[in-house]
């Protein structure tokens, strides 16, 4: 069974600045509600996990290695620098046989040009996020899951975002009950929970399929990720019918929409190539009643991807607070930094946004995220409780600025 994308939904590549709204979308598939999961045991939280013990040759993740490591000859001496791959296309992995090899993803699929985004300074960093996703996602397909870390430190969250997509399929086309993701969530992938579950949310929307049906055991709140992830793949690959037309999926309750449009808020850093003045135009043409989660999204997707200068980023605040929503811009940010933070891998553009929209440091913005983690106690599971933890940041944010 194929998850290619939709011939219908891939449009030849065309000099237009911003996705056509002509075509005909087939109807949205429909959501039920999703079961709850109890976490496996050993499963690490949200809070900042243990590093795990480094296996020979490895390196701690919580202390990352240099881009360009020397490697060790016999004797002490410095070998050939090896660089980290910052093309997801130099990973060379090799397309499997056999009906496996049917699942396999062209890279190019994400590019902004084919999808008639808006073009601009940012594209290549995007683009470039989009097909490390895709590799993220070959690499289990192939069997060479491994390989997501020889990529460059700061894309492997895009490339396990693209592995929770691949085991997600995996685990629902061969009714494992969700045995490929647990393991990636226990073990390889433990430092990237958030993008993992997000990736969930690609593969349910390319199979046509509700979030998390067949998959039991995973974490029981960041499993509301998933639905973010759908409203992140619904947009990319239907953005005349998600942003043109501004449609949702059928029958989804008040916190399933929410979720969804915060995947659709951070589709929309992508639609609109990190234009700061862009992105706010199009917020501005959704209703009011959308606009809280679609500046969530946009908030995590600056933040955690980047391609806006510091200057940009302050005029997106700002634009924000005249909206009536900055503490949701915030909510965003803090989740894109808690993300990084558990990584242990900061880029640079993330240490220079966080102030810029969250108005404080990355290691102070994640420490939010923990804190209003913390005030759910330890059975939170429900989508009230994940729509309890955001309005807890933003309750954390508002405290500061007022107390400052």
């Amino acid at each position: 069974m194929s998850v290619a994308a939709d011939p219908a939904e891939t449009p030849a590549e065309t000099p237009v600045g911003t996705a056509a709204e002509t075509r005909r979308i087939p109807a949205a598939e429909q959501i039920a509600d999703m079961p709850g999961a109890p976490p496996p045991e050993g499963f690490p939280g949200t809070a900042h996990p243990p590093p795990p013990e480094s296996a020979p040759g490895t390196a701690d993740a919580s202390h990352p290695e240099p881009e360009s490591a020397p490697e060790q000859a016999p004797g002490g001496t410095p070998g050939p620098v090896v660089p980290r791959p910052h093309d997801p296309a130099e990973l060379r992995l090799t397309r499997p046989r056999g009906l496996t090899g049917l699942l396999w993803q062209d890279l190019a699929q994400v590019g902004l040009g084919p999808r008639r985004f808006r073009l601009g300074p940012a594209r290549a960093r995007l683009e470039t996020a989009g097909q490390a996703c895709m590799a993220g996602y070959n690499a289990v397909i192939a069997g060479e899951a491994e390989r997501i870390d020889d990529l460059h430190e700061e894309l492997r969250g895009f490339a396990y975002e693209g592995a929770g997509m691949a085991c997600a399929t995996l685990d629902v086309l061969t009714v494992t009950g969700g045995r490929r993701l647990r393991n990636l969530l226990s073990g390889q992938g433990m430092r990237y929970p958030h993008l993992i579950h997000l990736g969930t949310g690609w593969a349910y929307a390319r199979l046509r399929m509700r979030p998390m049906w067949g998959i039991r055991s995973v974490h029981p709140l960041l499993r509301w990720l998933a639905f973010d992830g759908f409203g992140f793949h619904r947009g990319f690959f239907a953005a005349d019918r998600t942003v043109g037309r501004q449609r949702t999926v059928g029958l989804l309750d008040r916190t399933r929409r929410a979720i969804f449009d915060q995947g659709v808020g951070r589709m929309l850093w992508f639609h609109e190539c990190a234009n700061v003045e862009d992105v706010i135009l199009r917020i501005a043409e959704f209703p009011a009643g959308r606009r809280a989660d679609l500046w969530s999204g946009v908030g995590l997707a600056a933040v955690y991807t980047g391609g806006a200068g510091v200057p940009e980023l302050e005029r997106l605040s700002a634009a924000a607070a005249e909206d009536g929503f900055r503490a949701h811009l915030v909510q965003g940010g803090a989740f894109a930094c808690a993300s990084r933070l558990i990584s242990g891998i900061v880029p640079e553009h993330t240490v220079t946004a966080a102030p810029a929209l969250c108005g404080v440091e990355v290691d102070e913005a994640g420490h939010w995220t923990d804190t209003a983690l913390i005030a759910l106690g330890h059975n939170a599971h429900s989508g009230d409780h994940y729509q309890t933890w955001r309005a807890g940041i933003r309750k954390t944010w508002a405290r500061r600025n007022r107390d400052s």
